[in-house]
């Protein structure tokens, strides 16, 4: 059996580290919200030949769009912008077309409202919340004990902040967009850390039937049994998110970023964040009971 927990400092130092760079960037640079949460229009052009950028940027001060974010490359758009009706997204294509002498494609096009986007992260918050709360009492009235219940919870938290903190650096460094697409990995990242807990909570719930030792014994027990298994299990996520990450499209690359990294401290944080705190929340409940 292998003591996992005498290096439980050091989990908990790098989680502070990971956590507190995270919540630094998030501070400091905030994130790069897509429409869904600002409202505006974002398209996505393709075009049959290479296009000129400066005739671009006339075309569109011309036609007067309040320009938040403008990429341009040799033969591909991509805008974001105040809202902008159908009409004038129309006549903005017709002038690119006469102007320019080409043809486009349109990849995407769509327009979310900004009361629409504040009614997205409203959802959003909500949704995260009843996540939690219902994780809270399932866990609780399945293992019928509310430490089980908040060592879970509280490592899933960890995850959160991990998660959202590392997507603030990718944001600011690299142009990630904070989408819907984020939420669902967020939310997928809560499960997934939940499920690799409830595994090793199970198995400790087990031992305390059939032996007589303290938590931390069975704790380092459950965690020597099950250790193998959760890794083989996240590798084999991880290496097919590696794949789609390598030869996916560009739309879904910090999409699948996200969900990696989620996998990642998910599978660290069942083991080195919800185990521990699990133990020295019921060392404390016995030691205020033998008071």
């Amino acid at each position: 059996m292998i003591n996992f927990l005498k290096y439980r400092l050091i989990y908990c130092f790098l989680s502070i580290l990971v956590i507190s760079v995270g919540l630094f960037s998030i501070f400091k640079w905030g994130f790069n919200y897509s429409i869904d949460f600002t409202g505006g229009t974002s398209l996505d052009y393709l075009f049959d030949k290479k296009i000129n950028e400066q005739k671009i940027e006339k075309i569109l001060k011309d036609s007067k769009v309040e320009i938040i974010d403008l990429k341009i490359k040799e033969k591909s758009l991509s805008l974001k912008a105040k809202p902008i009706k159908q009409e004038e997204e129309l006549k903005i294509k017709n002038s690119f077309e006469k102007k320019l002498k080409l043809k486009i494609t349109v990849l995407k096009s769509e327009t979310v409202g900004p009361v629409l986007g504040k009614e997205t992260i409203k959802k959003t918050i909500i949704v995260c919340f009843l996540a939690m709360i219902g994780i809270l009492f399932y866990i609780g009235f399945a293992f019928k004990g509310f430490n089980y219940a908040m060592a879970a919870i509280l490592a899933m938290l960890h995850d959160f902040l991990v998660l959202i903190g590392s997507y603030s650096l990718i944001s600011h460094f690299f142009g990630a967009e904070f989408d819907l697409m984020f939420v669902t990995t967020v939310l997928t990242t809560m499960s997934f850390s939940v499920h690799d807990t409830i595994v090793i909570f199970d198995k400790i719930r087990e031992y305390f039937k059939t032996e007589l030792a303290d938590i931390e014994y069975f704790a380092n027990k459950a965690l020597t049994e099950t250790m193998v298994r959760s890794i083989n299990n996240s590798m084999t996520i991880i290496f097919m998110l590696v794949s789609l990450y390598l030869m996916g499209g560009g739309t879904i690359k910090f999409f699948v970023l996200a969900l990696l990294i989620g996998t990642i401290t998910g599978t660290y944080s069942s083991p080195f964040v919800a185990t521990p705190i699990l133990v020295w929340l019921e060392k404390r409940k016995k030691i205020n009971e033998s008071n």
